[in-house]
């Protein structure tokens, strides 16, 4: 069974996505997840002019040929970019098997380890209260773990607070501005090392020891800010301390688990198991943050778990709704199926991106399951991706209140 077409599509219902489109000489069609939050285009560039054209004649049942053909064989390699392209065509062959074999992708790669992937969600709120409110709603709704995210008093627009609840309203946080260029906020270290301790110390009183709770510092601390942060939320015993310190001087962890037992998770920027090595090997981290969509597939992924799980380091998967079901769903088969799953991220998508993917994943008393279709078990509505067209969308910048540009 040859490959015959390979086909980018860019739709943006809601968020911008990028998907691409294998068909094989039999007719089974699959779907790869290709976003790349902000430089969307540059992955459909990759892909339809460079990588498309390799891909037809080629069988579409070695996927592991496939990989370490569009991987070793490239004299550049890796980088978000590549990997992120190298993650759409790994998803897409993955959905073919399943659909040629009539199981779903979690069943060829060894069955259940589990009934379903604990999921965390996102609250948030501009105030303790604020945030209380958001936590409760999502409690409702089911889930049995929380990443919380807060304003800081004298600071305006904060990273991961979103537009303030009333009780029963759903979240939703759109972090990428649909504007020419990214959006600049305000950032003040010292005001946010001193505020977090008493928010945590609020949640508790209010929500007892038992509720998993995470937080994301989202880069921006220096190792022994990082360190400080750590120690001053050990007594709340988080689930998890995301991104403390930038990831691109791995080495820097090393002061940062010298000086807090706090769990620390890392990697939604990382794109490969390269990236891993020092953090997975000196066991500097706790759980594994980057997304299937980002880090070369399922089988980029599957891959890093495997050393991952050598050293008792846990998944925990970057999945927010810049990445498309087809990403969320390449995920959750591999959440079911790990031996060393951690926990998963789940932000609901949009009713309209909902429409443009037709899922079969579901989430249910704090669960998600990815479901027994054949494949991956998401497909494409063209005539409705269609309607939705691409819009330039960033992420913000972060400055200093002197204007120093600075981690984001």
């Amino acid at each position: 069974m040859r490959i015959e077409r390979a086909e980018v599509l860019v739709t943006s219902p809601g968020r911008n996505f990028v998907t691409l489109r294998v068909t094989t000489s039999d007719g089974v069609v699959g779907l790869g997840d290709a976003t790349l939050n902000g430089r969307e285009l540059a992955v459909a560039s990759y892909l339809r002019d460079h990588v498309a054209p390799l891909l037809v004649g080629r069988d579409a049942h070695a996927i592991e040929d496939t990989w370490q053909y569009l991987t070793r064989g490239a004299y550049w390699r890796r980088g978000p970019v590549t990997m992120t392209a190298v993650a759409a065509v790994d998803m897409a062959l993955w959905d073919i098997k399943g659909k040629v074999t009539g199981v779903p992708v979690y069943q060829l790669l060894g069955g259940r380890s589990r009934r379903g992937a604990l999921a965390y969600c996102h609250a948030s709120g501009s105030t303790v209260d604020a945030l209380l409110t958001s936590i409760r709603n999502h409690l409702e709704l089911g889930f049995r773990a929380v990443r919380v995210q807060t304003g800081v008093p004298g600071l305006g627009k904060v990273y991961g607070v979103g537009t303030d609840q009333r009780a029963g309203e759903r979240y939703d946080y759109e972090p990428a501005g649909r504007t020419a260029r990214p959006v600049e906020e305000e950032w003040d270290t010292a005001a946010y090392l001193r505020h977090i301790p008493h928010v945590f110390e609020r949640l508790r009183e209010e929500l007892g020891p038992e509720l998993p709770l995470l937080h994301d510092a989202h880069h921006r601390l220096s190792p022994n800010e990082a360190a400080q942060l750590g120690r001053s939320l050990e007594p709340f015993r988080l689930f998890w301390l995301e991104d403390c310190t930038p990831a691109d001087n791995p080495e820097l962890l090393r002061r940062v688990r010298q000086q807090t037992t706090v769990p620390l998770a890392i990697g939604e920027v990382l794109t490969s198991i390269h990236d891993y090595r020092t953090l997975i090997t000196e066991q500097l981290i706790d759980y594994v943050r980057s997304s299937p969509a980002h880090t070369g597939g399922i089988t980029g992924v599957r891959r890093l778990m495997d050393l991952a799980g050598l050293y008792g380091i846990r998944s925990g998967f970057h999945q927010p709704t810049d990445i498309s079901p087809v990403g969320m769903a390449a995920a959750l088969h591999l959440d079911v199926a790990l031996p060393n799953f951690g926990i998963q991220e789940y932000m609901q998508h949009s009713a309209t991106t909902l429409e443009v993917f037709r899922t079969s994943y579901t989430f249910s008393d704090g669960l998600l399951d990815p479901g027994e279709t054949p494949g991956l078990g998401v497909e494409l509505d063209d005539d409705l991706a269609t309607r939705f067209e691409y819009t330039p969308a960033y992420l913000p910048v972060n400055r200093l209140r002197d204007g120093t540009l600075h981690d984001w």
